[in-house]
């Protein structure tokens, strides 16, 4: 199931399960507290085995279009998981002065 919820509104945590999936340079440069990189490219059954299936997945990239390819892609291989798209991403979470890591 794919929800959605503005990053705005958003508090992550060391708790919930927060992947970024725009490549290896974007988030280094800057990235959401607790997110983890995980490409689209990179997301597989194999990834998805590592986090349980009761707890969601919150994905987010820039700005929302590859945050969306990456939950279609997660739920087409597993439809029993709960992803929600942070929408806005780290533009809007950096503009509303949220903790951002890795910025130069």
């Amino acid at each position: 199931m794919i929800k959605e919820l503005a990053v705005t509104a958003f508090s992550p945590s060391e708790l919930h399960t927060i992947w970024d999936v725009r490549d290896a340079k974007a988030y280094v440069e800057a990235h959401l507290q607790y997110a983890k990189n995980h490409p689209l490219e990179t997301i597989n059954d194999q990834l998805l085995a590592t986090i349980p299936v009761a707890k969601p997945i919150y994905v987010l990239c820039g700005g929302g279009t590859k945050a969306g390819r990456a939950a279609a892609l997660i739920e087409s291989l597993d439809s029993q998981r709960e992803v929600i798209i942070l929408k806005g991403g780290t533009r809007a979470a950096k503009v509303a002065g949220m903790v951002i890591e890795g910025e130069q």
